[in-house]
């Protein structure tokens, strides 16, 4: 299928891994032009290799989780037809132990970081009368797992922000919407599996099906996504196909979330 994107440019945020490495590669195979960011340089220029060879690539240090980040990145690259915010960190922590700290940290990088860029950039798309801004939030956002409550409403915050975002784009070209993954296989998940296992000894495969039995037993498919699986449902809405789509929130989860939402 040709999701006709050529010609367009895409910036996709937390790109050196994972489901932005997927998205970045998927976009740029279907045409478009995009723009990688990321805080570490060697990270980095790996990452905007592994694009350059499906698509034109451009790659750019900055972290958005930082209004300097942020304006940096603004000012390198002024202008965008497709925003993917999937910049986004998580962690396994009981209540009683989340600090200050991890609020604010999990704010800045999952919400505010997406709020910032889509600031600079929905007023551009909406003046050109054309545009796609995703998010990539959660199943978590919900239904929020026990373990992972401050992560689980910056989640919710994005669907929020998306939804109201997409109140404003009526009549405009511009389309404004949320996926949401379910765990998903990225370089970060065997930590973050080790930490809630029962056994950290246990192999990889045993601790994965450990923790959809325990941790997520609504998953109809008991097992990781991968990244491929939710970036092709990220470059059907970043698509002129997906126009009629706005305001929605995508589930790509593997059926955790039981009921319609």
């Amino acid at each position: 299928m040709d999701l006709q994107l050529t010609g367009r440019s895409a910036l996709v945020t937390g790109s050196t891994a994972g489901i932005g490495l997927a998205v970045a590669k998927r976009l740029a195979a279907e045409g478009a032009e995009v723009i990688i960011a990321g805080r570490q340089q060697a990270k980095l220029d790996a990452a905007a290799a592994a694009v350059a060879a499906a698509g034109r690539a451009r790659a750019i240090l900055a972290d958005p989780a930082t209004a300097e980040g942020a304006a940096a990145l603004v000012r390198a690259a002024p202008a965008v037809d497709i925003l993917v915010n999937n910049l986004g960190i998580y962690e396994a922590k009981a209540f009683p132990d989340i600090a200050d700290d991890d609020w604010h940290r999990l704010f800045a990088v999952n919400v505010v970081s997406g709020a910032r860029l889509a600031q600079a950039y929905l007023p551009g798309m909406q003046a050109r009368g054309w545009g796609r801004v995703l998010f990539v939030s959660s199943e978590s956002g919900i239904v929020p797992p026990p373990d992972m409550i401050h992560y689980a409403v910056t989640k919710s915050a994005q669907l929020t922000i998306a939804r109201g975002l997409a109140q404003l784009t009526k009549s405009s070209g511009v389309t404004v919407n949320t996926v949401l993954p379910g765990p998903t296989r990225s370089d970060g998940i065997g930590d973050f599996l080790k930490s809630v296992a029962s056994d950290p000894d246990l192999s990889p495969e045993a601790m994965e099906a450990e923790f959809f039995r325990l941790h997520r037993p609504l998953s109809l498919i008991q097992r990781l996504i991968e990244p491929d699986e939710v970036a092709a449902m990220i470059a059907y809405l970043a698509s002129p196909l997906a126009a009629a789509t706005n305001g929605a929130a995508l589930r790509v989860e593997g059926g955790i979330v039981p009921t319609i939402a």
